[in-house]
């Protein structure tokens, strides 16, 4: 994994080394900040773009506005500074990782009034998030002991940093036990989303997603909906069980590191049935296929015509 050397910090580009915080960041202790995820793909036409940036940016905005976190900086200016940023790393192609935090101040769970707020953009080249094989021959999860907190307690509508130790934990126990990854449920025992990903199932032709209420509403999750109706399929987004899950005839994970990554086994229990059980489904494997089109500029729609910001 090949960090990029250059990282933009409080509105400027300087050295990774140059980059540094102190020990008395508010954000370190208590995890009050946000982040996005953003990837940058080689172009079919040539040079390098960043998909959904513009989209990835007001997220962060909305995140931050959650945490009642006032930026110093416009949705215009992180877009360009991420563009920068990748400029001055030379990558055409890479994860892109936004973060904003509350800095050094009062160390008190308290923020203050108005704390400072530190904005930084960092890259690295980044492959398949969740392996090579996973990515390929479907992966493996698990549905984790640790559940998603309930809405009122665990902002769902925000990518906020301290959240996701809930995560790390749910990974963490799956990797352990040998999966890939984990599946978390809600509070009433349904489905939400994996530690890091959306999750969509196929049973009978219907592609099912879990609901907005709570998960995170994901860019790629919204792509892939827009262009799997625009192809006439059935898209509901309805709750579910884990047995339901276990039984579906196909089954996709959605996410900017993930992208498309089919999902052969949980639990143990392999999916699918026929000539596929336990592999990747044909429209999960043609999903994963037509996205990376997609994203590299070479599958071109009406509705995608502001979906690459070129790095140039």
């Amino acid at each position: 994994m090949a960090r990029g050397n250059q990282v933009w910090y409080n509105g400027k580009v300087l050295p990774v080394e140059q980059a540094k915080i102190s020990l008395f960041t508010h954000s370190l202790h208590y995890g009050y900040g946000a982040f996005e995820g953003i990837r940058a793909y080689k172009q079919k036409a040539g040079g390098g773009a960043i998909f959904r940036l513009r989209e990835h940016i007001v997220r962060l905005f909305e995140s931050a506005k959650i945490l009642d976190m006032k930026l110093p900086y416009s949705v215009d200016d992180l877009c360009e500074a991420s563009v920068e940023t990748c400029k001055a790393n030379g990558f055409d192609e890479c994860y892109i990782r936004p973060i904003v935090f509350s800095a050094d101040g009062p160390l008190g769970v308290y923020p203050g009034a108005n704390p400072p707020i530190d904005v930084a953009i960092l890259n690295w080249e980044w492959g398949s998030y969740l392996g090579e094989r996973g990515a390929n021959e479907g992966t493996k999860l698990k549905i984790s002991s640790f559940i998603r907190p309930h809405v009122n307690s665990s902002m769902t509508k925000g990518k906020i940093t301290g959240q996701y130790v809930n995560g790390v934990l749910a990974k963490r126990e799956a990797i352990l036990q040998g999966y890939d990854e984990a599946l978390m449920l809600d509070p009433e025992g349904y489905l939400t989303e994996g530690t890091g990903e959306n999750l969509f199932m196929i049973k009978d032709g219907v592609i099912k997603t879990t609901p907005l209420n709570s998960i995170l509403n994901g860019i790629t999750r919204q792509s892939v909906i827009q262009y799997l109706r625009h192809l006439g399929h059935s898209v509901v987004e309805a709750r579910f069980t884990r047995d339901e899950l276990w039984c579906a005839d196909e089954i996709f994970l959605t996410g900017t590191a993930a992208e498309i990554t089919p999902v052969r086994e949980i639990d143990s229990r392999l999916i699918g049935s026929d000539s596929h059980v336990g592999k990747p489904g044909p429209i999960s494997s043609k999903l994963q296929k037509e996205y990376q089109a997609v994203v590299r500029g070479e599958l071109k729609l009406e509705f995608m015509s502001n979906w690459h910001t070129p790095i140039k």
